[in-house]
């Protein structure tokens, strides 16, 4: 078998694989809307919540945090620790290198 011929092999089982997990909810399909408003710097935190369609408050009622504190996570007032965003992760569906880049 050629290189060639070992490149597509792995590109189909990759995608495969993607179908699998697309298909049992492990990865989801992200808008080029929300692509386009994370590259182009925006608040990780409030681009997830808002793609979620939460509100402030449900997301820190979801997460234990207090509204306010969130508040200034998401404007970058404050610098929320590791565990703050493991439980805003955990809370919006997502790892927490989706929310830290």
């Amino acid at each position: 078998m050629n290189v060639e011929a070992a490149e597509d092999n792995a590109d189909r089982a990759a995608l495969a694989t993607f179908r699998e997990r697309l298909a049992s909810g492990e990865e989801e399909l992200i808008p080029a809307e929300i692509v386009d408003r994370l590259l182009l710097g925006e608040s990780r935190l409030r681009v997830w919540r808002e793609h979620r369609g939460l509100t402030v408050r449900a997301l820190a009622e979801r997460a234990g945090l207090a509204q306010p504190y969130l508040s200034q996570i998401e404007t970058g007032r404050r610098e929320g620790t590791v565990e703050t965003y493991r439980k805003l992760a955990g809370a919006l569906s997502l790892g927490l290198d989706d929310l830290l880049g």
